[in-house]
């Protein structure tokens, strides 16, 4: 019987062991990030900055919704109020943010940036009305 010039337990051997042992692994790895049970690092990261990242943006306009409406308050606790009335809103709707991670696309380590979170929801838009008091009437009027 010819090994091909190969003997049965040189190293070639365990070389090919080797390979074989680390492709299997290399696909449960992969089937497992299929099935959702593993995640890559830098997708955890980037959801991480996706969460924090959209944290802030709620916090920093906390002041913007609160000044208006404050500013025509003058009790102290009424003013606490509507302060924790907005943060516990900001919180609530940070309760519900999720950033989406596809398993079947994540990064594959290679360095190429994806877009996991391009449905992502952000914080609503203004809509252009005023708030707080009403426009105070001009002093002319005309007659």
């Amino acid at each position: 019987m010819s090994t091909g010039g190969v003997r049965l337990g040189s190293s070639y051997d365990e070389a090919r062991t080797r390979k074989v042992n680390a492709e299997a692994e290399i696909a449960e790895l992969e089937l497992a990030k299929v099935r959702g049970e593993l995640v890559v690092a830098n997708d955890v990261v980037q959801a991480w900055d996706d969460v924090l990242s959209a944290m802030k943006g709620k916090l920093m306009s906390i002041p913007t919704k609160a000044a208006p409406v404050v500013s025509a308050e003058s009790e102290a606790g009424v003013c606490q109020k509507i302060i924790e009335d907005l943060v516990n809103e900001a919180l609530e709707e940070l309760s519900n943010y999720e950033p989406k991670i596809d398993p079947t696309t994540a990064s594959s380590g290679s360095g190429e940036a994806e877009e996991a979170n391009s449905g992502t929801k952000t914080a609503t838009k203004a809509n252009g009305k005023r708030v707080g008091r009403p426009k105070k009437a001009s002093g002319l009027s005309k007659q």
